[in-house]
């Protein structure tokens, strides 16, 4: 698949990587920088392209948010997991959930772009546990690329996505441009969709990065070997 993300935010803080590591699947473990796990919170909008198939704006263009973290698999290979996704179409989170395994959950979502302001709502509408999201951010200028940190790039520059269905452990790899990213500053945030995939409250000040858009190319997921526990 092509997917588009489009006036996306990192919003990250660090954890105790036991915190983490607990709600990790077999053959995975939690990557830290600097002794710490960092899990994001990352609002933005979608537009996706499946090769050969005319694309309808209304089912492939929503509003999503995800909330993640870094892990590396048994081979080496360093990725994104997820604890959840929520979406705004219906039809797309069942897809999801069926092709890539991931867990998705159907969103009630909007974002609203005013100037150097953008605001994401999210309330969850199915599956359970309920939880949403209200995040603002004003937006900053541009990093130079020799501005970007090596923190900066743990946190965005990611190449494979991992999912654990009940057949076992599997990953898609992601193919991207480095993301244009700009400085930003947290104005309000309400979130519960951390929490809800059973992490506890963020502590301390987020980093956080904006990134007006970056063209994805998401292959099919294959099935990663791990040693039986």
């Amino acid at each position: 698949m092509v997917h588009w993300w489009e006036q996306l935010t990192f919003v990250h803080w660090r954890f105790d990587p036991a915190d983490v590591q607990r709600l990790l699947p077999p053959g995975l473990t939690v990557e830290t920088f600097d002794g710490d796990a960092w899990v994001g919170l990352v609002p933005f909008y979608l537009r996706v392209g499946v090769p050969h198939v005319r694309s309808i704006p209304w089912f492939s263009q929503f509003p999503e948010t995800n909330v993640r973290t870094y892990v590396r698999s048994e081979d080496g290979t360093s990725g994104v997991w997820f604890f959840s996704l929520d979406a705004a179409r219906l039809g797309a989170v069942i897809v999801a959930r069926a092709t890539y395994r991931l867990p998705y959950f159907w969103s009630k979502m909007r974002i609203e772009h005013s100037g150097s302001t953008i605001s994401y709502r999210s309330t969850r509408r199915w599956p359970r546990p309920q939880a949403g999201s209200a995040t603002t951010i004003e937006i900053g200028e541009q990093y130079a690329a020799d501005e970007l940190t090596e923190l900066d790039h743990y946190l965005t520059a990611r190449w494979a996505l991992f999912s654990a269905p009940r057949s076992g452990l599997h990953q898609a790899r992601a193919f991207h441009d480095p993301w244009p990213l700009y400085r930003a500053q947290l104005v309000e945030l309400d979130d519960t969709l951390v929490t809800a995939a059973g992490l506890p409250p963020p502590q301390g000040e987020p980093l956080v990065h904006y990134a007006p858009s970056v063209k994805v190319r998401i292959g099919w997921p294959t099935r990663t070997r791990t040693t039986a526990r």
